[in-house]
């Protein structure tokens, strides 16, 4: 079934199955998906939850039930055995699904306002589409175009990238979930279809009643059903067994026949151990795969943040701030992450323009880290509208006057730890010096109660801020030929001797030694030797390096 055709697409019990397309025509489809959705104006739409904590409910029972008959040793076709072999993965994935998507992240993602998914979240749709048209089969070069195709229309938010393996898992589980019932629906048609075959020639013991087939509705009779009574009765006498003329002439009645009919079950049996065996492989492949890679390398956020600054230079845990950042700002300014994006770039490219032709280049104001997690964030929130919080706007205050607030805070609660019992002992009759006392007494350990309580108050409110770092990158040196190859091999570090003069001698000289070295190798590879190696080493390198100028 499409996700453009119109209807309920999660009452259905058709595997989520299409035409295979290939990656050119999957990218248009994914931008012809995309100027078909319109989003939901406000609301928090439809809850998924409940249809995953059901479909690893049916998918349970299911794996029970294949299991048992693979115990006594019944007939299983090839998905319903790849299905009970791998459902440990089907269940984690399951267990996964439900961690990663809280409620609080769920009513934050876009959702559709029409279609088969209305009120889902488009992300999901966008998944659907992709697990649809490629039969449930997960390649990362395929899904980063579908994605990036999808966004020329529509970009989609920080969050919704973030959620788009969730979305997949999702999209998967539902889809080996109706392959499950159309295997078990399929195995309880087989058997009451041998239990028939079986009353009417007469086996497992009792005698044979011919017609006891009149009792049959032929519309109503499912596929496997009819197939395997057609292979059961094939080879019998039509005069001992009217059942299978019978057969013969509903199905020419309704256009069909027999051979027909067995042909397109053996399709469907075979597309379906294709897409289990699909299904499965990708719920494997994506539990070892690189997420955060995927999420910004699709990014249109990160791609124009990476365009115009020194983005691409951090860490992940300060790309991550900034994008955290960048979507906080959308949420309480109505407009989209893209364009705060941009904001952020016009305001920071503003700075770089207005630096003073004396003054050297790279200056706080010039990069949009300053506007998006520094002292330029004011500037930026009046840029865009954006509506602070009271509760940010509590913590800000209270961050601004940082010492007066935590020791007022620390006072204020160490007063109150001492007002009740003082207030207690008073109304007891204690006289004001026995309360003097008491209060004085109980002032240390209620204090450091209060700093305690304060301490961890802060810390929940406002949590770590580390700082911008810059990423570790390999760094590669240079150096001489060795004998065994252009390239040295590592060697084990010994600690270098001689005296702090020394080593700092040694360490210069290996220092500018590596400069005119002229083959690459990795500086983890580079071991230091005794300061007199180095000291040999540097000469000769300085000497080769002056004999090579002195020639040209």
């Amino acid at each position: 079934m499409s996700a453009s055709t119109t209807g309920s697409i999660l009452d259905s019990q058709a595997p989520i199955r299409a035409e295979l397309l290939s990656a050119e025509r999957l990218e248009e489809h994914a931008e012809q998906i995309a100027r078909q959705r319109t989003l939901l104006e406000g609301g928090i739409g439809r809850p998924l939850s409940p249809r995953v904590r059901d479909s690893g409910r049916v998918l349970l029972q299911c794996y029970r039930t294949l299991a048992e008959v693979i115990r006594d040793e019944g007939p299983i076709t090839p998905a319903a055995e790849w299905f009970v072999d791998n459902f440990h993965i089907v269940d984690e994935v399951v267990r996964h699904i439900r961690e990663d998507l809280p409620s609080g992240f769920y009513r934050q993602l876009p959702k559709l306002a029409e279609g088969p998914l209305q009120g889902y979240p488009r992300v999901l749709d966008v998944a659907w589409a992709f697990v649809e048209h490629t039969d449930s089969r997960f390649e990362r070069d395929t899904l980063e175009r579908f994605v990036r195709r999808f966004q020329r229309v529509q970009p989609l938010t920080i969050g919704e990238l973030w959620a788009v393996p969730i979305a997949l898992r999702i999209v998967l589980v539902e889809n080996l979930r109706r392959l499950a019932e159309q295997i078990v629906k399929g195995r309880a048609a087989c058997h009451e279809a041998d239990a028939l075959a079986d009353e009417l020639l007469g086996l497992a013991g009792r005698p044979a009643r011919p017609l006891a087939f009149r009792s049959l509705h032929a519309a109503a009779l499912p596929m496997a059903f009819t197939v395997q009574l057609v292979q059961r009765l094939r080879d019998q006498d039509p005069e001992s067994t009217p059942a299978l003329a019978w057969l013969d002439q509903q199905l020419a009645a309704s256009g069909t026949s027999a051979d027909e009919l067995v042909r397109v079950e053996l399709q469907n049996q075979a597309a379906t151990n294709v897409t289990v065996r699909n299904v499965i492989t990708s719920m494997r492949t994506m539990a070892a795969f690189d997420w955060a890679e995927f999420f910004e390398g699709v990014s249109v956020v990160d791609e124009a943040l990476r365009a115009d600054s020194a983005f691409g230079a951090m860490d992940f845990a300060t790309r991550d701030r900034y994008r955290h950042a960048i979507e906080e700002l959308a949420r309480g300014s109505g407009r989209s992450e893209l364009e705060v994006t941009r904001e952020v770039i016009a305001h920071a490219k503003r700075a770089a323009a207005a630096r003073p032709p004396d003054a050297p280049p790279g200056g706080r104001a010039e990069d949009p880290a300053y506007y998006l997690i520094s002292r330029g964030l004011p500037l930026l929130e009046r840029a865009i509208g954006y509506r602070i919080p009271l509760k940010q706007r509590i913590l800000r205050a209270y961050v601004s006057w940082a010492t007066p607030g935590y020791l007022g805070t620390i006072g204020i609660v160490t007063a109150l730890l001492l007002a009740l019992p003082l207030l207690l002992a008073h109304a007891g009759g204690m006289s004001p010096l026995a309360l003097a006392l008491l209060g004085l007494v109980a002032l240390i350990p209620a204090s450091d109660l209060a700093v305690a309580l304060v301490n961890r108050s802060v810390t929940d409110l406002l949590g770590p801020r580390p700082l911008p770092r810059l990423e570790l990158r390999t760094v590669t040196i240079t150096s001489p030929s060795c004998p065994t190859g252009p390239t040295c091999p590592p060697r084990p570090c010994r600690k270098m001797i001689g005296s702090s003069r020394q080593r700092s001698t040694g360490w210069r000289a290996s220092t500018a030694a590596t400069v005119a070295l002229p083959t690459p190798v990795s500086a983890s590879s580079y071991c230091i030797g005794d300061v007199s190696g180095i000291r040999r080493k540097a000469s000769g390198w300085a000497g080769s390096a002056s004999a090579g100028s002195s020639t040209s």
